[in-house]
C-alpha cells in the first residue's frame, strides 16, 4: 500500500516549501495553490490549504503539528496533535500518530500508523466550519 505503485497519486506540486528538521514556526501557515508543503520540524498552529487547489502536505516522521490540519492532499508520517481535514486524499503512513479526528475523503493507512480520535468520511461538499486563528480569535468580540 505505502510506497508501491497505486492507482491514486497526488498531484503534481508547481512549488516546494521546507520545514527543516531544526526549525520550529509559531504561528498560523496558510497557502494556496499547486504547493508542496514538507515538514521535518515543528509547526505551533494552524496549517491551512484552499480545498481542490491540488495543494500536499507532507510531515516526515520527525515532523509534528500542534493545530488543525486542512489540505486536500496530505501524507503523513509524524504527528499530529489536533484533527486533520483531508478534502481529497490522506495517506497515514506507519509512523503516523493522530490525537483527534481524521476527516478523510479518501484514506490510506499503513499498518503501524495511529489515530486517537474518530475517523470520518466527508460527505460530499459539505466542508467543516472555518479555523479561527489566534489572532482571529482575538480580534472577535465577546459575546
Amino acid at each position: 500500500m505505502i510506497g508501491r505503485n497505486r492507482k491514486h497519486r497526488a498531484p503534481k506540486a508547481d512549488t516546494d516549501t521546507l520545514v527543516g528538521k531544526n526549525t520550529e514556526v509559531l504561528g498560523d501557515i496558510r497557502f494556496s495553490g499547486a504547493v508542496r508543503l514538507h515538514i521535518d520540524g515543528s509547526v505551533r498552529g494552524n496549517v491551512l490549504a484552499d480545498d481542490h487547489t491540488g495543494a500536499v502536505l507532507t510531515v516526515s516522521k520527525t515532523g509534528i503539528i500542534e493545530g488543525e490540519v486542512r489540505v486536500p492532499n496530505i501524507i503523513l508520517d509524524g504527528g499530529v496533535l489536533g484533527d486533520v481535514h483531508a478534502a481529497e486524499h490522506i495517506e497515514l503512513a506507519s509512523n503516523a500518530k493522530v490525537t483527534g479526528n481524521v476527516y478523510y475523503n479518501l484514506i490510506e493507512m499503513a499498518m503501524g500508523a495511529e489515530v486517537n480520535g474518530n475517523l470520518v468520511r466527508s460527505q460530499g461538499d459539505t466542508a467543516p466550519p472555518p479555523v479561527l486563528s489566534h489572532a482571529d480569535a482575538a480580534l472577535s468580540p465577546e459575546e
